[in-house]
């Protein structure tokens, strides 16, 4: 399975992680998985909702949840944001 390298930044923490998510992966599949993981490592300072988004960092865009990583054209090194 190809994985790509990316920073996902979470406002609500003020942290960055570097974070392999599939390619093959839809959006909202990494966004949940994404949002359990930072919750419990923010220590409480972010809560993992259904509403959860994953953003282009730059843009502040929301990336469509029902394409996958690949479709939207991600690569390593993006910047995404955890909202």
């Amino acid at each position: 399975m190809h994985k790509l390298l990316v920073e996902i930044y979470n406002p609500a923490s003020h942290d960055s992680y570097d974070v392999f998510i599939p390619v093959k992966s839809k959006v909202f599949e990494v966004a949940y998985l994404l949002s359990n993981t930072v919750s419990e490592l923010s220590k409480g300072y972010f809560k993992a909702t259904e509403q959860t988004v994953l953003c282009d960092r730059e843009t502040g865009v929301v990336l469509d949840p029902n394409l996958t990583i690949e479709e939207l054209g991600l690569k390593n090194g993006s910047k995404l944001m955890l909202l």
